[in-house]
């Protein structure tokens, strides 16, 4: 377990020194502030209430769950891997005394890390900008609730990162496998719409999870049925990606 542990350290750190890492915070940034006028702007303009202090949140989140964070998920995913078969620093990695299997889990770890710690400060910006225009549509359970969403939203985003990182450990080049992922997340969004009786099996209509747990009552079966096919989609990625992982040479 401490060799693990000192992996993950190492890993969080590479991730930390990333200017990816400070983009994809940027942006998301500049997504809830340009939320927040846009409300704003239709509640001054048109006489609408808008989003409420706790509604924003969620209303930020359904943007950058199917776009921002998928994209930087991916970039964060093909650093970890492709960019460090392409400049042979994997090899580096594994001259210390660490399984294969305690390298891969911490990089994926890692991954994870960063998704949560993005939903987490995400969360905290997007209600404050909900606070500061709307408090008055605060409650308790509303808080809770929207702290709820933001961190189930990690289990999806975590499911699609080990899909790239399977993909980094077929293809040789980061470059490739971006496009490869951009191109076959696009179609299964085009599959689910074209197809709708499927949509519910597809990892892309998962990472909108969250909206069933806004339901006044829960649907516990679908939300089981759900995480049911995350978990089985996240085992195979995981355990096929480690199987290519392992079988390279460096």
């Amino acid at each position: 377990m401490a060799v693990y542990k000192a992996a993950l350290i190492n890993e969080i750190e590479k991730l930390y020194k990333k200017k990816k890492a400070l983009v994809a915070l940027i942006i998301s940034l500049v997504v809830i502030v340009l939320g927040q006028l846009a409300v704003v702007g239709v509640r001054s303009g048109f006489g609408v209430r808008g989003a409420g202090s706790v509604e924003f949140p969620v209303l930020v989140l359904s943007v950058v769950v199917n776009t921002i964070l998928p994209l930087f998920t991916a970039l964060i995913a093909i650093d970890c891997f492709s960019g460090e078969f392409s400049h042979n620093l994997m090899r580096v990695t594994l001259t210390r005394p660490v399984s294969r299997l305690k390298i891969y889990t911490a990089k994926v770890t890692a991954i994870a890390v960063f998704i949560l710690a993005n939903l987490l400060i995400l969360m905290v910006f997007s209600m404050l900008a909900g606070f500061l225009f709307n408090a008055n549509s605060a409650t308790i359970t509303a808080v809770a609730r929207t702290v709820l969403v933001y961190v189930i939203s990690l289990f999806p985003l975590f499911t699609l990162a080990l899909g790239i990182v399977f993909l980094a450990n077929i293809l040789k080049s980061g470059t490739s496998v971006f496009f490869v992922a951009i191109i076959a997340f696009l179609a299964i969004k085009a599959f689910g719409i074209f197809f709708s009786e499927y949509a519910s099996l597809l990892i892309t209509t998962q990472l909108d999870w969250y909206n069933l747990w806004l339901a006044n009552s829960l649907p516990l079966a679908k939300i089981g049925r759900e995480f049911c096919l995350m978990l089985g989609y996240a085992l195979m990625f995981f355990a096929a990606g480690f199987y290519l992982f392992d079988k390279k040479e460096f």
